[in-house]
């Protein structure tokens, strides 16, 4: 789906870039350029953005050391 109609921004761009460690709107929007037009997609990309966080960290995640 569209999130950023200004910047032909999708979901799934924004999950993507989740996926490459990106944390916050601001730096979504240097990085995709979501946000940076009209601005009605900000709180939308934001909620996509917090909700794909924390799928992207356990992703990649460290497992514990077991001490032998």
């Amino acid at each position: 789906m569209y999130v950023c109609i200004c910047n032909g921004i999708t979901d799934q761009s924004i999950r993507e870039a989740a996926a490459r460690g990106v944390n916050t709107l601001e730096e979504l929007t240097m990085r995709t350029g979501c946000a940076s037009g009209c601005g009605s997609c900000a709180e939308v990309a934001r909620e996509i953005l917090a909700e794909a966080k924390p799928r992207a960290h356990r992703d990649f995640a460290l497992s514990l050391a077991v001490a032998a």
